[in-house]
């Protein structure tokens, strides 16, 4: 009972607090630019709390999945000269804009916080050579420094992995420090091969979950044996693997032969199917860095390039699920989110989960879809480049639309997030 209060407390809070940054974007903004703001609400349904300021009545309502500011003149046009509609159009984009963007730059600002406060970092110096393999063939010793590779410039090891793996196994050029000195070093990265199935777990769930499937590689072997999303692996080439992410990519890695009976529970049915493994090579450089200095200056520096590579691989999700690479099943809903909140341990943990969902939220939110503030930035540029403001109907419309739309995904989401957790 305490564990539940304690996670209920914890999911409060966050959607609560990701909801009270995002809408105060929107008041203050709208405030600053001397826009009548009639109501702020945290919240949706039922009334908990009310206060009516000097103009803005301020609220908290019992539902914490949501929340909104209105605006005079902006559901229906007003004659008022404080009204929304008759703002400038740069004016009117930076309201909208400006709940998406203060839950990005919150989110961003925090997760730089926490890398910076983190230290062990992974520098570019090179500590040793593995024997056998292409640093050591080229003749890289201890203590250079990997500065560049086919010219251009590294900043961390995870440069080198991108650049590395990139390459395909074909001819690099490496510009290294060396005493002072600048050396080019040609070679060809190792190729190693692993093996793989093109199955993705939810290895942030702890026991019977922790082995159910949350995606499939396009035309990867999994797909191709049959293999769904939320199938949850119970044994592999005949090994239980039963609630242990571990115990699974061991398998996968010791098998001898390259196919499989794999064993599956699904629809609380168990069923066996054959995998033929894919060999996917991999290839390195054979190179074991050195820590980097654990000192303020170092911390914000890999800080930075985290952070940088966090925001895209955010954008790059948000890609691939228009590309078609990621389905619409596979995305999280408030019942996901709650689910991974309830299960963070510890302050730090539970603020990263805080950055990261806040920094998804914004960028989520920009996006082009009508009744999301990325629809209404969308209808604000076509009024700026038709010089005039569509027909009131027609912007009711789309947004009315739009909005049925995405209850109808929310929904189905919600329902996915449901059928994952239970």
């Amino acid at each position: 009972m305490i564990s539940f209060l304690i996670n209920a407390i914890k999911i409060i809070f966050l959607l609560g607090f990701l909801i009270l940054i995002h809408e105060s974007g929107h008041f203050f903004v709208a405030k600053f630019f001397k826009v009548k703001v009639h109501e702020f609400a945290i919240g949706f349904g039922p009334k908990i709390l009310s206060k009516q300021g000097k103009e803005t009545k301020y609220e908290l309502r019992l539902i914490p999945l949501g929340g909104f500011v209105r605006l005079e003149g902006e559901d229906t046009r007003s004659e008022d000269e404080r009204a929304f509609n008759n703002a400038s159009i740069p004016k009117r984009m930076a309201i909208v804009a400006a709940g998406a963007t203060v839950n990005i730059i919150f989110g961003i600002l925090v997760y730089f916080i926490i890398m910076a406060s983190m230290g062990n970092n992974v520098s570019t110096v090179v500590d040793s050579t593995i024997d056998g393999f292409a640093a050591e063939q080229a003749g890289i010793y201890a203590g250079d420094k990997i500065e560049k590779i086919n010219g251009k410039k590294i900043n961390t090891k995870t440069d080198i992995d991108e650049i590395i793996q990139a390459s395909k196994g074909e001819e690099i050029t490496l510009q290294i420090e060396r005493e002072n000195e600048e050396k080019e070093i040609t070679l060809k990265p190792t190729e190693k091969q692993s093996k793989s199935t093109g199955i993705y777990v939810a290895s942030n769930v702890n026991g019977e979950k922790a082995t159910q499937v949350i995606q499939i590689e396009s035309g990867s072997s999994a797909e191709k044996a049959g293999i769904e999303v939320n199938d949850i692996i119970k044994k592999f080439n005949g090994e239980d693997v039963s609630g242990s992410t571990e115990k699974l990519v061991t398998a996968i890695q010791n098998c001898e032969s390259n196919t499989v009976d794999v064993e599956l529970e699904r629809n609380n049915e168990i069923i066996t199917v054959q995998l033929e493994l894919d060999l996917v090579p991999t290839y390195y450089l054979g190179i074991n860095f050195k820590m980097a200095e654990n000192n303020f200056q170092n911390n914000v520096y890999y800080a930075f390039y985290k952070t940088g590579d966090f925001l895209a691989s955010i954008l790059d999700n948000i890609k691939m699920l228009f590309t078609g690479k990621v389905g619409i099943d596979q995305m999280m809903g408030p019942v996901g989110i709650s689910s991974v909140v309830s299960q963070t341990t510890g302050i730090v943990d539970f603020i990263y989960m805080l950055a990261i969902i806040s920094i998804s939220l914004g960028i989520t939110n920009l996006l082009p879809i009508p009744a999301l503030d990325g629809g209404k930035l969308l209808i604000l540029l076509i009024e700026a480049i038709r010089r005039k403001p569509l027909k009131e109907e027609l912007e009711i419309g789309i947004q009315m639309a739009g909005f049925l739309i995405l209850i109808s995904l929310s929904i189905f989401i919600s329902y996915k997030d449901i059928l994952r957790i239970f």
